[in-house]
């Protein structure tokens, strides 16, 4: 079947979003046309405010709408810990730990291969970031895989200078987990990264 030029642009345009394929965004742009057009212009007006009024904060790197996200402008924050994490929706898994400190958002990880590299991503930016603050401790919250762990490596490194306690997230058995369920690399990080039980 063949659609319209509109129909068909609907369809490619719902196919940016991840993990939505062909099939997918036919059914999404097709719903919305035959059984929810109001639902349709809720949406397209909320996308639209979105792109024009969502920016990034100018100290954490987080979306915010103001100049400052509602993070930093919190007076109440630790001002002697920055967590790094890899993007904005790294940010709000992070505050559901309880953290209280500070935040700078790269923007992704170190991949040569992908174009992204150390000025892409934003590390000039950490280190004046790290210049201009009074941190004592950096978290690498990273994501626990190659480009991850590399771009975690490549900050300790360059920070090595600075007289700060450089701390990486832990990594191992989830929470509630069975050890013939976790595969092997999580098993060897977890048996690496062991601790004395305190009595």
């Amino acid at each position: 079947m063949s659609f319209s030029p509109l129909i068909r642009q609907l369809i490619d345009a719902f196919r940016v979003l991840p993990g939505v394929g062909q099939k997918t965004a036919q059914r999404m742009a097709l719903q919305l046309l035959e059984r929810d057009r109001s639902g349709g212009q809720r949406l397209a007006d909320a996308l639209s405010q979105a792109m024009e009024g969502v920016g990034y904060c100018r100290q954490c790197r987080s979306l915010s709408e103001e100049e400052l996200c509602h993070l930093c402008s919190d007076l109440r924050r630790d001002e002697t810990v920055l967590c790094i994490v890899q993007g904005p929706v790294d940010v709000y898994a992070v505050e559901q730990t309880g953290y209280r400190g500070r935040y700078f958002v790269l923007k992704g990880h170190l991949s040569p291969l992908d174009g992204l590299g150390p000025e892409t991503i934003g590390i000039p930016e950490l280190i004046g970031r790290i210049n201009n603050g009074s941190f004592k401790e950096v978290i690498l919250a990273t994501n626990p895989t190659v480009e991850g762990d590399a771009t975690a490596h490549y900050i300790a490194q360059i920070l090595a200078d600075k007289n700060l306690s450089i701390t990486r997230l832990a990594h191992g058995m989830p929470l509630g987990g069975e050890l013939e369920m976790v595969d092997g690399g999580t098993l060897s990080h977890a048996f690496s990264g062991r601790r004395p039980i305190q009595l």
